[in-house]
């Protein structure tokens, strides 16, 4: 039994077909459609890996994710294109990050080239290097709803039950869960439950030391007219001092550029909007876990904090455009309807944010407490290693 319609509850699911052909397998979930969340809002950029350090999980499933998605794109009709993407430095101080990418990409087999800032505008016109950046050749959108119903679709012709419209509110007893519709027995239990994940494993009494903090992303849609400013993608070199990659420009699957997201401290897990989405009880709790980080400050979490709460500000998000793309103005970008909130996870012990993809377990049940980006590139592998001890 999976918990959860998003791309990696899906992706655990194929993964349990192709281990287990014939078994009885069931997918609880709590919306009405799969992939209404973080899956369905996904931006659709298939990364390459080059972000993370060898030896972390992300690091492991990003590179062979990225290969299985396409080729999954490839075998189901779900749209892809191959557009590459520039990241680039933007002073003196990105250097150094410059070193470390290209080791990260050179341990992870990853084909990355760094570049002078004149061959990186041959690619990127109207990008703004500091000297130098990286260009990865293989940088790919996908289709991310496409995806999502190639999934589905593939699953219920295997057998799998979908039930939506089942919140999961807790362990019945070793084998059961109970939800809002009855109770579920079953033989190993998967909670892919993204931004609630976190609440399911408390329940089975897994993932104590963890909570949840949401961070918001919002975007802008660059005007068609100036759609030409950008070719492909632009990525910053990611700040070290920050736990998130910034600001950066993508052209979607349907040809639209946006410029995001932003990682501004969310009020709720699915606090989408400012008020129609506020729930006062989550409000409060999400609010005291911020302040907690924010007293700790480790990984700079208030400096994050100000960065942030800048971006807000339509001023203060084109000014982080124009460092990449200097011919962006203001009235170039309109307000995105698309809003996504990043499921992070705290550890509590330690007041700081989990980086890397993160599975607890239990006899009979495997809680993936953390799968932030990459995760949908990474999906397809990832639920080997999810579902590899069962």
């Amino acid at each position: 039994m999976v918990a959860g319609a998003g791309v990696v509850g899906m992706s655990t699911a194929l993964a349990l077909v192709k281990k287990h052909p014939g078994s009885k397998i069931a997918i609880l979930e709590k919306e009405p459609v799969a992939g209404l969340h973080a899956s369905g809002r996904n931006s659709g950029v298939i990364h390459s890996g080059i972000y993370y350090s060898p030896g972390t999980l992300k690091s492991k499933v990003c590179v062979e994710g990225a290969e299985l998605m396409k080729a999954f794109a490839a075998e189901n009709g779900v749209r892809i294109k191959k557009l590459g993407k520039v990241i680039i430095a933007l002073s003196a101080e990105d250097l150094p990050t410059v070193n470390r990418l290209m080791e990260n990409a050179n341990a992870g087999g990853i084909k990355a080239e760094r570049l002078k800032a004149d061959a990186i505008k041959e690619i990127e016109p109207y990008s703004q290097p500091y000297e130098q950046g990286i260009y990865v050749p293989g940088a790919s959108v996908i289709d991310s709803k496409g995806v999502l119903a190639a999934m589905e679709k593939n699953l219920r012709n295997a057998g799998v039950k979908f039930y939506f419209g089942e919140t999961v509110l807790g362990c019945a007893s070793d084998g059961s869960v109970n939800t809002t519709g009855g109770v579920f027995h079953f033989g190993h239990f998967f909670n892919c439950a993204g931004a609630y994940a976190d609440v399911i494993a408390h329940a089975f009494g897994v993932g104590l030391d963890y909570q949840l903090v949401p961070f918001k992303g919002l975007y802008f849609k660059v005007r068609e007219d100036k759609k030409h400013l950008v070719r492909g993608n632009i990525y910053p070199v990611p700040d070290i001092n920050f736990p998130f990659l910034g600001v950066h420009f993508t052209r979607s699957i349907d040809d639209d550029v946006y410029a995001g997201p932003t990682a501004i401290p969310a009020l709720g897990r699915e606090n989408y909007s400012m008020v129609s989405d506020l729930n006062i009880a989550e409000a409060f709790q999400m609010a005291a876990r911020v302040l907690g980080l924010a007293v700790a400050n480790n990984q700079n979490f208030r400096g994050l904090v100000r960065e942030e709460l800048g971006k807000y500000i339509k001023s203060g998000f084109v000014k982080s455009c124009a460092r990449l793309v200097p011919a962006v103005l203001d009235d170039d970008l309109i307000r995105a309807k698309k809003v996504g909130i990043r499921p992070q996870l705290m550890n509590v012990r330690e007041k700081k944010l989990e980086m890397d993809f993160l599975i607890e377990r239990k006899e009979r049940s495997t809680h993936v407490l953390n799968a932030v980006s990459p995760a949908f590139t990474s999906a397809l592998s990832f639920a080997g290693i999810i579902t590899a001890q069962v």
